[in-house]
């Protein structure tokens, strides 16, 4: 099933003039000249997706290297400690404000808000006409301030208060703009308003042809509320926008009913899919190129295994799972052997590569893993693959309502729909519910880059990682340092504080 089509599009440049009543040069273009009606406006908004897309460009960075790889659910991997090394530093908490992930994570993250508010300007402008009309008009602009809100809060919850951004920049002194004075202005000004007229305006998942299946909608602006309201600790207003999705919602999503059919070429953009980053076969090369030259994925390459397992096909070994994420499972639970895989000790034939700090173990979600025959086919290109990023889906969302009703008995009900469709009986609803609703976002939604951010904003990383860290092994206890008040937010990229004269955050000073 494929799925919309993300163009990169080259905007006409502007000079700023300081006199407005200056005669403009003949041959001279405006971005106004360029927004001529629909198809423009169509075009440009879907461009505002594709950095979301990105995960290349001076390193790789892609988001599981800090939702899963800083948290206790897998190690770096690689072929020993000093590949990535800049992911080595986060994941053992010895941060620094200057590592190559952090710059281009969070560039990126700005240049799709840059899309989003030249959409957003732009279109506002434009008047309605036989092929523009004003419903037309207004669901552009949900998606465009739906990707806006998007990258925000990716920015939000990695970074603290960042600097707000909601217009574009046409001058060379426009550029220069402080952090927020605060998380929660981010979310005040920007996050929460854009969904909300995201959730006002866009069309339902049914309501889209097939060809544009991965734009945004309504029910992925409402699912997304609920999750920014949960981000600060509002339960009121999640559980609002939750009971909201649940009504408008109903029987556009369901669960997949088996789990694995989630993470599988066939099962992109299917029944329990809320959001994903779309991603497709392309054999274009960006490297050293940088941004933006292809339409595939590192996922699969960057997270295979390192030796070939039953076939010849080989990947470069990150994001292994831990021991640790292993034991969690409970007896029979099949998401565990959906998740990770213990390889054969025939399938190990280069220990010192295969095992990283004594961990064998290897994800499988996104690696395209056919258990059948243990091994992984071959990409269509040498290092991208065309599998997607799901961002949020119906069991990542029955949680979150379920946190959201704070553990009255709709919560237990909730979670138990999760279990049940993983074959396990209820929860024990005699025990905590946060212990049982930890468990199953955990188990559930491993290697699905969830876990980091779910521990700091539940306000326990601090204890969880330092009790992880004393129950590993020597050899990664040898590399991790304890966790420290503050690291919860990753440091600003110095190159940003240095050009912008931004404020560092506290622990990395």
């Amino acid at each position: 099933m494929k799925k919309i089509s993300i163009a990169i599009l080259s905007v006409f440049a502007l000079t700023a003039c300081n006199d407005w009543l200056q005669e403009r040069s003949p041959m001279t273009n405006t971005v106004a000249d360029y927004f001529t009606g629909y198809e423009t406006a169509r075009q440009v908004v879907t461009a505002a997706y594709a950095p979301a897309m990105w995960e290349f460009q001076n390193t790789y960075f892609s988001e599981f290297f800090f939702g899963d790889v800083m948290s206790d659910d897998a190690l770096k991997g690689g072929q020993n400690t000093s590949d990535m090394s800049d992911v080595y530093y986060l994941e053992n908490f010895k941060p620094v404000d200057n590592l190559t992930i952090l710059l281009d994570y969070y560039r990126a993250q700005y240049q799709g808000i840059a899309r989003a508010n030249l959409a957003v300007e732009q279109i506002s402008a434009l008047d309605t006409d036989g092929d523009l009309t004003e419903e037309l008009k207004n669901n552009l602009l949900g998606e465009a301030r739906f990707m806006r809100a998007f990258y925000y809060f990716r920015l939000v919850r990695a970074f603290g208060a960042v600097p707000i951004v909601t217009s574009p920049i046409y001058s060379a002194d426009g550029w220069k703009v402080p952090r927020a004075e605060s998380a929660q202005k981010v979310y005040d000004d920007v996050i929460n308003p854009d969904l909300k007229f995201a959730a006002a305006n866009l069309p339902k998942k049914s309501q889209y042809a097939s060809a544009d299946m991965g734009r945004a909608t309504q029910g992925a602006a409402q699912a997304m509320l609920l999750k920014v309201y949960l981000y600060q600790k509002n339960y009121t207003e999640a559980k609002n926008w939750g009971d909201r999705f649940l009504a408008d919602q109903a029987g556009e999503y369901s669960l997949c009913p088996d789990y694995s059919d989630n993470f599988t070429l066939e099962g992109e953009n299917g029944p329990e899919s809320i959001f994903e980053i779309q991603y497709m076969l392309d054999p274009t090369s960006d490297y050293g190129e940088g941004n933006g030259f292809t339409r595939g994925t590192f996922a699969p390459i960057l997270t295979r295994a390192r030796s070939g397992l039953s076939g010849t096909v080989t990947g470069w070994g990150f994001n292994r799972p831990t021991h640790n994420l292993y034991n969690e499972y409970e007896a029979g639970d099949p998401r565990r052997d959906a998740t990770i895989l213990v390889p054969l000790a025939s399938e190990i034939k280069n220990p010192a590569e295969d095992r990283y700090l004594g961990d064998e173990l290897i994800t499988i979600k996104r690696t395209m893993y056919d258990a059948a025959t243990r091994s992984y086919p071959a990409l269509d290109h040498d290092t991208r693959g065309p599998i997607n990023l799901i961002i949020m889906r119906l069991a990542d969302f029955y949680l979150l309502y379920a946190e959201a009703c704070q553990g009255s008995s709709v919560s237990w009900d909730y979670i138990d729909m999760v279990r049940d469709r993983a074959g396990l009986a209820p929860a024990d609803r005699t025990g905590d519910f946060n212990t049982a609703l930890r468990h199953e976002r955990r188990v559930e939604l491993a290697m699905e880059g969830h876990r980091w951010f779910d521990l700091c904003r539940w306000g326990i990383v601090k204890d969880v990682m330092n009790s992880y860290r004393a129950g590993e092994s020597d050899e990664v206890k040898a590399e991790m340092s304890e966790f420290r008040d503050g690291y919860e937010l990753l440091p600003i990229p110095y190159e940003e504080v240095r050009l912008g004269g931004l404020e560092q955050n506290p622990a990395y000073k």
